[in-house]
């Protein structure tokens, strides 16, 4: 085993292939857990096909999306998986 062989294993095991980018508008396809919200105003029911944006992306690979009303207000953040989100 060569020296080379062992670095392309580490790094290529520390990448992490995501479907979305930081920042990104996104759907929400599903209903996150109400349990996991974080309201940032007062609680307002959540719809599926709200739009958010991608706030940051979690270390269980899961995003943590900022989810927006029509008006473009903040209403909460929430933890979505890649399956429960569409690109706007």
């Amino acid at each position: 085993m060569k020296k080379s062989d062992v670095f392309y294993r580490i790094k290529s095991s520390q990448i992490m292939q995501t479907l979305f980018k930081r920042h990104q508008a996104i759907i929400l396809l599903r209903i996150p857990d109400l349990e996991r919200v974080e309201w940032y105003g007062d609680e307002q029911p959540l719809t599926k096909g709200m739009s958010g944006t991608i706030n940051i992306l979690l270390p269980n690979g899961q995003y943590h999306v900022e989810i927006k009303d029509k008006a473009g207000a903040i209403l909460c953040y929430a933890p979505c998986n890649e399956e429960d989100l569409q690109a706007a």
